[in-house]
């Protein structure tokens, strides 16, 4: 079989600018590469792994990559306000892309609110001037509304039927 060839260090900057420019032009596979390659030099390269999770989140569109592929990744980040945005950006792509799958609009409304308790959480620690989580808690209500996303009925197989036959609720 054919063997990887690796990167130089010096060649990283190079490569994450080139990374990026492939995520610009809607080519997540490329990045990916790319981004596998910088990082087999520099395993913590901040950059690459938030590159890497981008551009893998990119590929939920059609279900080729799923959220537990790369939520792994998000244990590598150095921060916790970093861990806890991009755990949120997971969930709310993944969300995304099951509602574009015809999912029911509950298991995508349960990923939004996911994402949304991640973004809670990283804008609580937010650097000064970072208003990111918030940013994107706001997309996640908009995109709730905007569906008319919410968590089905609760079942009421369970409850016992009234004794009158009307539609009065048993208190």
């Amino acid at each position: 079989m054919f063997e990887l060839r690796p990167i130089e260090p010096d060649a990283i900057p190079r490569a994450l600018a080139k990374a990026e420019r492939y995520r610009l032009l809607a080519e997540p596979r490329e990045a990916e590469s790319i981004c596998r390659d910088i990082l087999a030099v520099e395993p913590t390269n901040h950059e690459a792994l938030v590159c890497l999770i981008l551009a893998l989140t990119d590929l939920f569109d059609a279900l080729r990559v799923a959220a537990p592929e790369v939520r792994p990744l998000i244990e590598k980040l150095g921060g916790e306000f970093e861990r806890r945005y991009y755990a949120g950006i997971v969930d709310e792509r993944w969300g995304k892309a099951l509602l574009e799958a015809g999912y029911e609009p509950a298991v995508v409304y349960d990923f939004l609110r996911s994402a949304m308790t991640h973004y809670d959480a990283a804008q609580t620690i937010a650097p000064d001037t970072n208003d990111d989580a918030a940013l994107r808690w706001n997309a996640c209500v908009r995109m709730i509304e905007r569906c008319r996303l919410t968590l089905p009925p609760p079942d009421t197989a369970d409850e016992p039927a009234d004794s009158f036959g009307d539609d009065v609720p048993v208190t």
